[in-house]
């Protein structure tokens, strides 16, 4: 049987691919720095009401034309997220993909990128909690 954090990633992720292709900006990304930017421009944290603010993190890899490369994964999360909480932010964070995509790469860049997973932080938190506490301690997806 398959434990809840998978469920939730198996809905964050069908919600991805259920969706359809739009680029969120037309601006050329031409170095790794400009992978970042242009994905965090398409970022929209769910609102107050629906969860409580955390940091989650997506390694996601691209193709030379900019689409998305196999699964996105989320590999962090705030420890103090609850499921509901996890679950609006994967959503969220597999929108903004969504909105990105395809990343309009130079063609220096496409070669540069193709392949090669990115590390992206999406951060909603104003500030981290005390690293020293328990309460501090990573969660990993």
């Amino acid at each position: 049987m398959a434990r809840r954090g998978d469920r939730l990633l198996l809905a964050a992720a069908a919600l991805l691919f259920g969706l359809t292709n739009a680029a969120a900006q037309d601006a050329p990304v031409n170095t790794i720095q400009d992978v970042f930017q242009h994905l965090r421009s398409c970022w929209k944290p769910p609102p107050p009401a629906k969860a409580r603010p955390l940091d989650i993190t997506v390694v996601v890899s691209f193709n030379r034309s900019g689409n998305i490369l196999g699964h996105p994964r989320i590999t962090y999360e705030s420890a103090e997220a609850s499921d509901n909480d996890r679950l609006q932010y994967r959503i969220a964070v597999m929108e903004a993909l969504q909105r990105c995509t395809p990343v309009p790469f130079t063609d220096a860049m496409a070669g540069a990128a193709a392949g090669r997973p990115f590390a992206i932080q999406f951060r909603s938190r104003k500030t981290s909690p005390d690293k020293t506490s328990p309460s501090a301690q990573e969660r990993r997806a």
